[in-house]
């Protein structure tokens, strides 16, 4: 293990995707001791109403007062928002920590509709979302690459009708569409689990179903060459077990290409789930789930109106809403690329030469 650190800590780009996922496992931790809710984005309002300005919404029960006033004109004190004039759910970050005293909106305001004052807070959709995208994608992509890695290391090994009878069910799942088959899946089962922890576990299980199949045939076609090896006919010589055989040379030396997939899956899983939500279908038990796909579903959605409506007037195009959601899920899915393909030169003796 040392061997592989020093490998490893001599890959910059490695490195960098190490301490990207150190960072958001810290944010997955740090976000347990934030109070606010894990499975319900805080609704917050603005005290300005729109054209015309005043503090009707003052007060109003079931959300969290910000103070906010329309950006042409006079701010009303200190530690107060400026939102667009005709969209006051516009709340745009701000890097002035005084700020934070009038409301958690550091990078702005999540909203579907901007001519209302409710709005959501980004920066506790993120916060609150790391653990669950973290856990949902982990959980999905190990649990199918260890399938995967289990039945294509029999099915090369063995060959013969072991291998026919593994290959022909994974077949029959490729054959499937993989979305199509959650969506059924999903919609069959969703009905009869209505708890938050239920949802997510048939959600992880239908994906884990149409993921295993891809990892089967990439370890079997890695054992395949692998068998063939020299010092696999020389541990079969001196008398080794099979179970022996698999677990010290055939599955050891299968690896590499299963953390190249793993780099490519575990950042599709936060965006597969925000293409369920954009799409309409219900997987999280409230609108505003706190996980990274959904919000940037949500952030998506607001686009084609709002660009319709900024070119008849001249409104604040809400930038915050796509840019972070997004940064957050590309930073994900490119510091697992980066980390994977360092593990898989470190790990590989003929690269290390």
């Amino acid at each position: 293990m040392r061997r592989t650190f020093y490998f490893l800590s001599r890959n910059t780009l490695a490195m960098i995707g190490l301490s990207i996922l150190i960072f958001f496992v810290f944010v997955a931790v740090y976000s347990f001791f934030d109070p606010s809710s894990d499975t319900q984005l805080e609704t917050f309002c603005g005290e300005y109403g729109g054209p015309g300005g005043g503090t009707a919404f003052n007060g109003t029960a079931g959300c969290q007062l910000v103070c906010t006033y329309a950006s042409n004109g006079p701010a009303p004190g200190p530690n107060c928002y400026a939102v667009d004039y005709y969209n006051p759910g516009f709340v745009p970050p701000t890097v002035d920590f005084a700020h934070l005293k009038g409301g958690p909106v550091p990078l702005g305001s999540l909203t579907l509709n901007p001519s209302s004052p409710y709005f959501y807070s980004v920066y506790q959709g993120e916060l609150k979302g790391a653990p669950w995208s973290l856990g949902i994608s982990a959980g999905i992509v190990l649990s199918g690459a260890a399938i995967g890695l289990l039945l294509g290391s029999v099915a090369g090994y063995s060959g013969g009708y072991t291998d026919e009878f593994i290959m022909r069910i994974t077949d029959i799942f490729l054959s499937i569409p993989g979305l199509l088959l959650v969506l059924v899946l999903l919609a069959v089962l969703g009905t009869h689990f209505t708890s938050l922890t239920d949802r997510v576990a048939v959600l992880m299980g239908a994906f884990i179903i149409t993921w295993w199949p891809l990892y089967t045939r990439i370890v079997r076609g890695q054992v395949l060459v692998t068998r063939e090896q020299k010092y696999v006919e020389a541990s079969k010589a001196s008398g080794a077990r099979s179970w022996r055989i698999l677990g010290r040379h055939i599955v050891p030396n299968s690896l590499f290409p299963v953390f190249v997939q793993l780099s490519l899956d575990v950042g599709a899983i936060p965006l597969l789930l925000g293409a369920l939500v954009f799409l309409g279908f219900h997987i999280f038990p409230s609108e505003y789930f706190p996980e990274w796909g959904s919000m940037s579903a949500k952030a998506i959605q607001i686009v084609p109106f709002q660009l319709t409506a900024c070119i008849s007037t001249s409104c604040e195009f809400p930038w915050w809403q796509l840019l972070f959601p997004g940064l957050v899920i590309f930073l994900f899915a490119i510091s697992v690329n980066f980390l994977s393909d360092g593990l898989r030169d470190a790990l590989d003796p003929r690269l290390r030469r």
